[in-house]
């Protein structure tokens, strides 16, 4: 049965955290691929397009970097590359793969193309995709393809142009400024109408977003306003694509947000994918689901086995949970004052066997499962949670700040040789 762990990081098969942002899902042969951004800890620029696999949404294989770093052009050095958008072509069989490029001050905009032969082999950059003969000079993008096979391109602002039948070229706007103000556009359609999503240009912060509805893609548009509880900021994520499982309860639209967490992006970003309701009157995602099967929808508890009571925001203070088993949960609580911690976990004979960071920052404040480690072979370990004395913060283009207001770390209970 595939699970779904909300607002944590994944782990690989080899026990890395699964670095994937602005991203895209879907399945080819009975596996699931999710290409994203691969980021790093230490700046923002173009490191490269991850390729991850999975069968059930636990279990996650790195197939590697599904385009790297070109030696120079838009994807070349000291660029920057995101909401990377991969499709199947019918036609063709191709892979066809579709992304924001720009310079590290976000004033040179352009989408690029690059096409496969296989879903989990390195793809080959073909440079911007054009429209009329010339660069299309957009940045926030997302897909969708249609029951008939046609493939669209939306944009920040929310324009939608059709693509060519071999989804290389933008042959027709057919929508324009759908949503002044709007980035990271989604779109799905279910029950005969066409549901088209954005968020608000707050930088990495999290937002409100919202939503439109249409009869058919050429529009009229009409904005229906948000989509989840307001002021949850969409469950702490920004949109950034839909797809559809098919599961015991037929067939589901899945909403996909990041939970970006500048700068420590590679190593304590997360996912969010929930279940989205969806009908002739309008869509929602009526509450927000921790652990989650797309198989059955149903939910799975996750409560401490322990509680602790450990709050601080003194860099270097830490707290020590000696553990028996195979795998431990956190939970905590974040905050607007949350900030960094380091975690590493050691075997019974001190050598350290995992590491990673967990973000305790939200502006809006959550409690619940913080971390779920990586398989080990049973035995005796200790978890360590260090508080790092960093809290992550950013500005926008217009200087305003963002982010946390300090570097508490709050834990609240842990539970060892987990089976959630």
């Amino acid at each position: 049965m595939a699970k779904i762990y909300n607002g944590i990081p994944w782990f690989d098969q080899d026990g890395n955290t699964v670095n994937a942002h602005g991203a895209c899902i879907l399945k080819e042969k009975g596996r699931w691929y999710l290409f994203g951004e691969y980021k790093t800890d230490d700046e923002n620029k173009y490191i490269g397009f991850s390729c991850y696999s999975t069968l059930d949404f636990t279990n996650w294989k790195f197939e590697g970097l599904a385009l790297p770093p070109q030696k120079d052009d838009l994807l070349g050095p000291d660029r920057i590359g995101e909401r990377v958008k991969v499709l199947k072509c019918p036609k063709t069989g191709k892979f066809v793969m579709l992304m924001h490029t720009d310079d590290l001050k976000y004033c040179d905009p352009c989408i690029g193309l690059a096409v496969g032969d296989s879903i989990n082999g390195e793809f080959t950059f073909q440079g911007p995709l054009l429209y009329q003969g010339k660069p299309l000079k957009m940045w926030d993008i997302g897909t969708f393809v249609d029951d008939d096979g046609t493939a669209y391109l939306l944009t920040h602002e929310g324009n939608i142009y059709r693509l060519s039948k071999d989804y290389t070229q933008a042959v027709e706007l057919i929508a324009e400024n759908i949503a002044p103000g709007g980035e990271s556009p989604a779109c799905f359609k279910a029950k005969g109408k066409y549901f088209l999503l954005f968020s608000h240009k707050t930088s990495w912060e999290r937002n409100d977003n919202y939503y439109f509805m249409a009869d058919i893609l050429y529009g009229p548009w009409e904005y229906k306003g948000l989509f989840c509880p307001k002021g949850s900021l969409t469950y702490n994520s920004q949109c950034s694509f839909v797809f559809h499982y098919d599961g015991e309860k037929g067939r589901i639209p899945v909403y996909m947000g990041d939970r970006w967490s500048f700068p420590r992006q590679a190593s304590a970003a997360a996912l969010v994918l929930l279940p989205i309701e969806a009908g002739e009157s309008g869509m929602e995602i009526p509450q927000y689901l921790e652990i989650w099967s797309p198989d059955t929808l149903n939910t799975i508890p996750a409560k401490p086995e322990k509680l602790l009571s450990f709050r601080s925001n003194v860099e270097g203070e830490s707290c020590v949970i000696p553990f028996h088993g195979s795998r431990i949960a956190l939970f905590g609580r974040t905050f607007q004052e949350g900030g960094y911690a380091d975690i590493d976990i050691f075997n019974g004979e001190g050598k350290l066997v995992h590491k990673t960071a967990i973000d305790f920052y939200s502006l809006v404040p959550c409690e619940g499962l913080r971390y779920l480690s990586p398989m080990v072979p049973e035995g005796d370990y200790t978890l360590k949670v260090t508080v790092s004395g960093v809290g992550g913060v950013w500005y926008n283009k217009k200087g305003d700040r963002f982010g946390s207001k300090g570097c508490f770390v709050e834990l609240t209970g842990w539970k060892a040789d987990v089976n959630l």
